[in-house]
Formats: C-alpha cells, sequence, structure tokens
C-alpha cells in the first residue's frame, strides 16, 4: 500500500496505490492521521484511482477519517473509486455517509 500526495490552499489530496486490508489498514490510518494533523486542511480528498481492493477495515478507514475531518471543520471527498472498492462501500452502505465522487 502506498500512499501519495500534496496540499495546496487547505486541500489535502492523498492518492492510493495497492491493497488496503487488514493487514495495513492501522499503518495507513496512522499515515492519514498524520497528514491530516501536519497540514489541517480545509478538506482532504481521498483518490482511490489506484486502490484494486479494499476489505471491512477499509472502510472503517475512511469513516475514521471522516470523523476527523468533521472534528476538525472540515470536510472529506472519496473520488477515483474502483469496481471492487465501491462494492464492499455499497454493501456496507458506507457510500451514503462518505461523499463519493467520480
Amino acid at each position: 500500500m502506498k500512499i501519495t500526495g500534496s496540499c495546496q490552499e487547505g486541500v489535502l489530496t492523498l492518492r492510493f496505490q495497492g491493497e488496503l486490508d487488514h493487514h495495513v489498514s492501522q499503518e495507513v490510518m496512522a499515515a492519514l492521521s498524520e497528514r491530516i494533523d501536519a497540514f489541517l486542511p480545509r478538506k482532504c480528498v481521498l483518490d482511490l484511482r489506484g486502490l484494486s481492493f479494499m476489505d471491512s477495515s477499509g472502510i472503517a478507514l475512511l469513516l475514521r477519517a471522516e470523523k476527523k475531518m468533521r472534528q476538525l471543520e472540515g470536510s472529506l471527498l472519496v473520488t477515483g473509486v474502483q469496481e471492487q472498492p465501491g462494492r464492499v462501500l455499497r454493501a456496507a452502505g458506507a457510500d451514503q455517509r462518505l461523499g463519493i465522487t467520480e
């Protein structure tokens, strides 16, 4: 699992590549939290175009990130959701809670 990104004008954009499962979710959440804490963005965009697989731990990670952004009075946007992660999000109903765009 690889995360790259940048922060410009209060928008933190993070790009995920690889597989997001229970083996890496704690490490990914720590990295995500660290970047949010460092930049304190108004908006966090998680670009999942490079995410080939996600299990329920990925859903938990996205919901925790959304909660963290709300606590900072910011917002979270999830974009580029591929087929398999999209099925997992829809099956859990998380697509209704998260801001998801193409």
